[in-house]
């Protein structure tokens, strides 16, 4: 692989691997609504429904939007935020191995979407062709 490719391909795997978790989780959540709530009652969070709406929507909706790459660096902003919010709302308990692994999980994702806060979408995104298009029309 040339540099070329690298920095086009790249970027576009590591948002689809990014998302991935995101997406997958959020249709989860779809499936099993009540297995959810009960999880985010018994938490002691307030709203539960809402709660899960608000999952499923930050969760679905904005893995899809990381992988088209369309609004990358506030969409990958906001799933780090979310998973920052999860680790420490979910996976407190510290004490406990699984849960420990699962924080840091949360706090990695939220490391590799900062990045793409930083660095951006790459070339092959909807992003690049907004910006592209707005280039042409100035």
């Amino acid at each position: 692989m040339n540099n070329q490719t690298n920095t086009a391909i790249l970027p576009l795997a590591g948002r689809i691997l990014m998302a991935a978790i995101f997406v997958l989780s959020g249709i989860n959540k779809i499936a099993n609504p009540a297995g959810t709530v009960g999880y985010i009652s018994a938490m002691g969070l307030p709203f539960p429904e809402l709660g899960l709406a608000l999952a499923i929507g930050i969760e679905v909706v904005g893995g899809l939007l990381l992988v088209a790459g369309l609004y990358t660096r506030p969409v990958a902003l906001a799933l780090a935020a979310f998973s920052i919010a999860t680790g420490l709302i979910f996976h407190s308990a510290i004490a406990d191995q699984n849960q420990m692994i699962h924080l840091m999980k949360n706090f990695a994702m939220a490391g590799g979407l900062l990045q793409i806060a930083a660095f951006g979408a790459g070339s092959l995104s909807l992003d690049a062709r907004r910006g592209a298009a707005t280039l042409r029309t100035a």
